[in-house]
């Protein structure tokens, strides 16, 4: 049986952004155990010139969506991007997964083939779906819920790679 585009997309997904809901409850637990102020959390990041927390949750959802709707070639929804809070970014998660899970398979697959096209640094850039999929959209959505974790393991949350895969180990 091979693998389809909507295989390879909504499951995926829908089971990371659930594992980051996880790990953000454990980021919202450690801050309120320890008394700090969830705010610290949400607004760390690794490196000075580097995205906050709040926003690598948010280009995670981006990412995830903006597949979806490209894909299937609906309209993305906007998201306003002021989560500043736990519970807030906790919501856009459930929001994004419900939109993930609005799809059907037929509305994804056998969009290999589909040109996508994104402006990226002010040019038009022109993949295949199956290349912005594998090669941009995967990789991107990847490195921003590893980051949040690493960002919440970094400032001390006691989360392991358990987390991160959620069920799968």
């Amino acid at each position: 049986m091979s693998l389809g585009m909507y295989q390879a997309s909504a499951p995926v997904f829908t089971h990371y952004l659930t594992s980051l809901g996880g790990v953000l409850d454990k980021g919202a637990a450690y801050a309120e155990a320890r008394k700090i102020d969830p705010s610290v959390l949400v607004n760390a990041r690794l490196f000075p010139n580097m995205f906050p927390l709040s926003r690598q949750v948010q280009i995670a959802s981006d990412q995830a969506k903006g597949c979806m709707a490209r894909l299937s070639g609906t309209e993305i929804p906007a998201y306003p991007d002021t989560e500043s809070t736990f519970p807030e970014l906790k919501a856009r998660i459930e929001k994004t997964i419900a939109f993930v899970k609005g799809f059907r398979p037929e509305q994804i697959d056998g969009s290999e083939e589909k040109t996508v096209t994104l402006k990226i640094g002010g040019q038009d850039v022109n993949f295949t779906g199956q290349k912005y999929l594998l090669h941009f959209v995967l990789p991107n959505f990847f490195f921003h819920c590893t980051t949040a974790y690493a960002i919440l393991r970094h400032n001390g949350v006691e989360i392991g790679k358990p987390d991160f895969m959620a069920g799968l180990l």
